[in-house]
């Protein structure tokens, strides 16, 4: 510079120099171009004295830059707090602010594991190691580990060296991988004083060796409250969602139990004004059906219906097959598809036993099962299908419906019990003396409910002596729910079913159910149907012979009517149908000879005439003895192999007979 520049420059110099905020090496050259410009004396000691100046101008300006860019990270800190959607986010923030602003080659942050009684990793930013970023403190150990303990912030330049802190082979390993060398770690404080609570700690470290600044102390400290504030309030955002979760869970476990309340009120109210109007065990299982919407069925205690199958509205719907005992419910347990029959109901008390047992319903082949009790004695049960999903309430209601099912089946059966003391007097008079009065039998069968002069089937069921003793008590199970009535006499039980079967098909049914629930074979005879005191006297007898036949054909615990007992029903029939045993033995070979012409029944009789010889049989019949073979062997294919058999032959014979006496 000239030497005729004048001080004034320099200081303009100066002052250029603070404005475009040069470094702190370009105010040391305006001396000594002063100096070379000839400058000196008291100019020249202005002109240093003003560069002095200028560089504490130029520090006060950086340092309130750096406050100016602390506190707006502090600020925009706040900003992400008072909109805290994602802790992470916002952890992940301060971090990257606290290495920012305190220029350092990272920065982390550590939060306490409650479980493990340690502290861990939480954020990390601008660390490369995998060790680093996985590692563990105990309390006490390490910078961090004192800084958990004391809540105190502390630094070290190198802290390798340091000896103030407890050093253990995972810390070290860990820092001497990520290369870190100065180290600033400052508590998370929650409150302040000796009731602050330590939450956590926030680091910021350089690769290689620094003292950090009281300022730099003091603005980390800052953004850890920050973060101590973030953790906080996100804790306690979870808390109130948690506890808004609890609530409306227990808002809506309120409702649910309200309404279940309600339900359950309703429910009794319906049921119990069912009973008090007289309902009956069916309305009571329609109720039940429609309120659980499914399909309920009430069951006997030996697994056989009680009522027809009720369909509520979630229920399969449609009619079920025909029952036992003249119901529409599903023979057995098995229901719609199933065959039913004694393996089905016994399926079905091993339920109900079980549901006795656990006093509760249980769930068996995806129905439903709540054994009906009195006390300690089965009296049936409940069975709902369409219900797989049962909840609480509906499985309360369904078992509470059983006890109002118990009380209508006790109500039931004490008045069965009674009118079938009153019936069976009426059966007693009916059998020994059926021609004494017999408008006084039809009136007072018609005030118990018997028209007498209605066809009615009869049945007459025996068993073994030892078992005899519960042979009427079974009666009386089989016929309940159904208008029959049932009586001893002479050793044996009398049935008059309320059904449209054939003797036969009704004795089969009595006899398999009745042998299920006396638990010993029941043999039963069936006859009629007979109307009027005398044909129903007459009906018994023959239905007593019958099932004295059974005995001695050794068709212990059959049914049976006198029709299908070929021969011996003619002889044990009340009407001696010659006719029909005849049609019904010979028939195939009748309709033969009608149709072809031939001569069956002819050479069918000379065979059994001549005594089984087929040399004199074809003298009989004026033909070659093959013919004769020929028209047994065509006899055979019509009438079956054993045609022959000393049974089936004797009854051949005694058509053949009764044929010709017929035809005179």
């Amino acid at each position: 510079m000239p030497k005729n520049t004048s001080v004034a420059a320099h200081l303009r110099r100066l002052l250029d120099l603070l404005a475009s905020g040069a470094p702190a090496e370009d105010f040391g050259t305006v001396a000594t171009e002063a100096r070379r410009g000839g400058v000196d004396g008291d100019d020249l000691a202005e002109i240093e004295q003003a560069t002095q100046a200028a560089l504490r101008v130029r520090g006060a300006l950086r340092q309130h830059q750096r406050r100016e860019a602390e506190l707006t990270a502090l600020f925009d800190t706040a900003g992400d707090l008072a909109a805290l959607r994602d802790l992470d986010a916002v952890l992940r923030s301060i971090v990257r602010r606290a290495r920012m602003l305190l220029g350092t080659d990272t920065a982390y942050l550590t939060l306490p594991d409650e479980e493990a009684g340690d502290t861990f990793m939480r954020v990390t930013d601008g660390s490369v190691s995998e060790l680093f970023q996985n590692l563990r403190l105990q309390l006490g150990e390490g910078l961090g580990g004192l800084v958990a303990q004391t809540a105190r912030p502390y630094a070290t330049p190198d802290y390798r060296t340091d000896e103030r802190f407890h050093h253990t082979h995972s810390i070290d390993a860990g820092v001497l991988d990520e290369g870190l060398v100065a180290i600033l770690g400052v508590p998370l404080l929650l409150g302040s004083g000796s009731g602050g609570k330590v939450i956590g700690a926030l680091f910021a470290a350089d690769r290689t060796p620094r003292t950090f600044s009281p300022d730099e102390v003091a603005l980390l400290c800052s953004l850890a409250n920050h973060a101590a504030i973030a953790i906080d309030t996100a804790k306690a955002m979870t808390d109130a969602r948690v506890a808004l979760a609890e609530l409306a869970e227990a808002n809506a476990v309120i409702r649910e139990r309200s309404a279940a309340m309600q339900r359950a009120e309703e429910s009794h109210d319906r049921l119990s004004d069912l009973v008090l109007r007289g309902g009956d065990v069916a309305d009571v299982a329609a109720a039940v059906a429609d309120l659980l919407e499914g399909d309920v069925t009430v069951f006997d205690a030996g697994g056989w219906p009680l009522t027809p199958t009720a369909h509520g509205a979630g229920g399969a719907g449609g009619s079920a097959p025909a029952g036992i005992g003249g119901t529409d419910a599903p023979k057995g347990f098995v229901g719609t598809g199933g065959t039913g029959g004694t393996d089905d109901a016994a399926a079905l008390v091993r339920a109900a036993e079980e549901s006795r047992a656990t006093a509760h319903a249980v769930v068996h082949d995806g129905r439903w099962v709540c054994a009906v009790l009195a006390g300690q004695e089965m009296l049936g049960s409940l069975v709902l299908s369409g219900r797989p999903d049962l909840d609480g309430p509906d499985r309360r209601l369904f078992e509470r419906s059983s006890v109002v099912t118990s009380l209508l089946l006790l109500l039931r059966r004490s008045v069965a019990e009674a009118e079938n003391r009153v019936r069976g007097d009426l059966i007693t008079d009916l059998l020994t003396a059926p021609d004494r009065d017999p408008a006084g039998l039809v009136a007072r069968g018609r005030n118990l409910g018997i028209d007498l002069n209605r066809p009615h089937l009869v049945l007459v069921a025996s068993t073994d002596a030892d078992v005899r003793d519960r042979l009427a008590g079974a009666a009386v199970q089989y016929l309940f729910g159904g208008d029959g009535v049932s009586a001893e006499h002479a050793g044996t039980v009398m049935l008059v079913p309320d059904s449209g079967a054939t003797p036969g098909d009704a004795a089969g049914a009595a006899a398999e159910q009745l042998t299920h629930l006396v638990g010993a074979p029941v043999t039963v005879a069936g006859a009629g149907p007979a109307a009027g005191p005398r044909a129903l006297a007459d009906a018994h007898a023959e239905a007593a012979r019958c099932l004295q036949a059974l005995t001695v054909l050794g068709r212990r615990g059959a049914g049976g009517s006198a029709g299908e007992l070929g021969f011996l029903g003619v002889l044990l029939g009340e009407d001696h149908d010659v006719e029909g045993f005849v049609r019904a033995t010979l028939g195939p070979l009748l309709e033969y000879d009608d149709r072809r012409g031939t001569q069956l029944v002819r050479t069918l009789g000379a065979y059994f005439g001549c005594g089984g010889s087929l040399t004199r049989a074809k003298e009989e019949l004026h033909v070659h003895i093959n013919t004769v073979v020929q028209r047994l062997d065509r006899v055979q294919a019509l009438l079956g192999p054993d045609w022959n058999s000393p049974e089936n032959a004797l009854e051949l014979q005694l058509a053949l007979r009764l044929r010709l006496l017929s035809r005179g």
